[in-house]
């Protein structure tokens, strides 16, 4: 069955979403793209069940993570910050390491994409998908126009058909 079909299938019902930002200085009132995101996907007629701002503190990433896929609702857990090379950046490696099947192809487009936008600085990302618990998660970096790369791009095209697969028992 080819992804023409998946997505027939998949339809278009709203699917609830978690997001999380990694960072050491936004708040929720300070916080770009959590502003955004919620924008995005209600506007899209999807649901925000879960929100948070956390440190870039591998214990509070793991947290968070475990508590938004343990929304009932929730398909899909969207990080953002966190993704780079500098010692504060931990998020990709508590992600990575929790993963039970990975979206390689989605950080492959993604840094292609973004190559196109900042060149060569493109390979510091280590933007992320996959599954894990039976949930959707991808991690992005956290700058305004990286998140809306991904979300523009390559998310939102394919949410319901993602949503779709990961629950899907045929």
């Amino acid at each position: 069955m080819g992804a023409d079909v998946h997505r027939e299938k998949a339809g278009h019902a709203p699917v609830t979403v978690a997001l999380v930002t990694v960072s050491d200085t936004r708040t929720p009132e300070t916080d770009e793209n959590g502003l955004y995101l919620k924008d995005l996907f209600t506007s899209q007629g999807h649901v925000v069940g879960g929100y948070a701002v956390v440190k870039d503190e591998p214990d509070q990433v793991e947290r968070v993570l475990d508590e938004m896929v343990a929304i009932p609702d929730v398909r899909l857990v969207l990080f953002n910050g966190g993704t780079g090379i500098a010692p504060r950046d931990t998020t990709y490696d508590v992600i990575a390491r929790k993963l039970q099947k990975t979206l390689p192809g989605f950080g492959e487009i993604f840094r292609m994409l973004s190559y196109e936008q900042v060149g060569a600085a493109a390979m510091l990302s280590r933007a992320t998908a996959g599954v894990y618990r039976g949930k959707l998660i991808f991690s992005t970096p956290g700058s305004p126009k990286a998140v809306r790369l991904a979300l523009e791009k390559l998310i939102m095209p394919e949410l319901n058909h993602l949503a779709w697969e990961v629950v899907r028992t045929s």
